[in-house]
């Protein structure tokens, strides 16, 4: 009987894969657990293996192409079988979920994917008027729809564009016949008028950067937490002298480099078991408070911003931190990192102390509650028994869920944060 390959979904924020290239051909042999594509999802290149032994066959996903998750792209087929006995079926739908609206009339139980969702908001289009190839209206289902309805709701003179693209362009001043949107079909839509408006000479000589993977799906998880998640914020400085001297110890003792974003993980670790809250979930009105924690550190790559993530990090030593972390930031720089590096995070870290920072508030990584920002480690006058002393001070900002922690509840947890900064040793008790 032959075997189906799917497009798998290698990430929470996931609606397509693209195929980055094939290792087999069609009518090539293939064993179980060999691996057959790479394919670009989420925040990783990732190897996909055969699922079973057999040939390859009707492959219907070319390379470079963005494929719906679940959809089959080629079969497996025991040695004498053909391809016509067993058709290609379509993806299994999934269960509805709700989606945010695009206007009042939408009616609430039509499930679409962000950025289904926000395609049809530009476009002034009822998502009950598109049919989903599967459960839920994706993105291929909406560039299907405008490719086929190219009507003069988005079409202006010789221009494709959106109605709020057209508004803000007369806004502007903005003659839309000079410029190609980003949009299906090449329609422009309101991003590619606030590019044009923010760019310093608008242009056919402005240079177009064509945005990774990577690129597009962390300014989708970004824009969904900026607009859906209600942030606050909260500051406090610590003295650091404590901990940059257990630094400068361990550096003696240690086989491996230890970082200062290593100690903090740690740190942190411990600060998570005793504030539960920090390390849960906010989900359909109900908190679900994690068991385990897992710290994600964010780190800076070419082609965006990925978060690896350190599991069970209360389990770990701090050596076994450090190893980890510089483990998964190497394969991160090199496009190594597989699907289990950056799921299941509960909690994040970013550190730009080593740009000079001193501080900053970050954008929650979803669906955690909170993320901790450090700023650089610098030299200050501080009072200390009434005197004027110059101590190593650091500046940490908690931003967090409100849905999810207080203000209260924030403070506390900062608190417990800054003094094991302040004693680090303290964790040891």
């Amino acid at each position: 009987m032959a075997t189906n390959i799917i497009m798998p979904a290698l990430g929470m924020a996931q609606d397509t894969g693209k195929i980055i290239r094939w290792l087999k051909a069609e009518d090539d042999r293939v064993k179980k657990g060999e691996p057959i594509m790479e394919v670009e999802t989420d925040k990783v290149t990732v190897e996909i293996e055969a699922q079973a032994s057999g040939i390859l066959a009707k492959i219907t996903a070319a390379e470079g192409e963005d494929v719906p998750v679940g959809q089959v792209i080629a079969l497996i087929l025991e040695p004498g079988e053909t391809p016509q006995e067993k058709a290609i079926p379509s993806p299994t739908p999934k269960p509805p979920q709700a989606s945010a609206p695009f206007a009042e009339d939408v009616i609430h139980a039509i499930s679409a994917t962000p950025i289904a969702s926000r395609i049809a908001t530009e476009h002034q289009i009822n998502l009950r008027s598109v049919k989903p190839e599967g459960g839920k209206v994706s993105k291929a289902d909406m560039e299907a729809y405008l490719q086929a309805h190219h009507t003069s709701s988005i079409v202006t003179g010789k221009v494709l564009a959106s109605p709020k693209a057209r508004r803000l362009a007369q806004e502007e001043n903005i003659d839309l016949t000079q410029f190609s949107g980003s949009g299906p079909g090449g329609v422009i839509i309101s991003d590619d008028v606030i590019s044009l408006k923010l760019s310093p000479q608008l242009s056919t000589e402005a240079q177009t950067l064509e945005l990774s993977t990577i690129w597009r799906v962390m300014s989708s998880r970004i824009t969904q937490s900026w607009t859906q998640v209600p942030h606050f914020y909260l500051l406090r400085e610590v003295n650091a002298s404590r901990l940059v001297q257990w630094r400068e110890n361990i550096l003696h003792i240690a086989s491996i480099r230890i970082s200062y974003t290593d100690i903090l993980v740690k740190l942190l670790a411990v600060a998570l078991g005793k504030h539960p809250r920090l390390n849960a979930t906010w989900k359909e009105d109900i908190i679900l408070v994690n068991q385990d924690i897992n710290i994600g550190i964010a780190v800076a790559v070419e082609d965006g911003l990925i978060v690896p993530v350190v599991h069970h990090a209360d389990r770990l030593s701090l050596e076994q931190i450090a190893k980890r972390r510089e483990d998964m930031v190497k394969r991160a720089n090199e496009g190594k990192l597989q699907s289990n590096d950056i799921q299941g995070g509960t909690f994040t870290i970013t550190n730009l102390g080593m740009y000079g920072i001193d501080v900053f508030n970050a954008v929650i990584n979803p669906p955690e509650a909170a993320i901790l920002s450090v700023g650089r480690i610098v030299d200050r006058v501080v009072p200390i028994d009434s005197q004027p002393i110059v101590q190593p001070m650091m500046l940490l900002s908690l931003s967090c869920d409100h849905r999810v922690v207080d203000g209260a509840r924030g403070a506390e947890f900062l608190q417990t944060m800054a003094g094991l900064i302040e004693e680090p040793l303290a964790l040891l008790n």
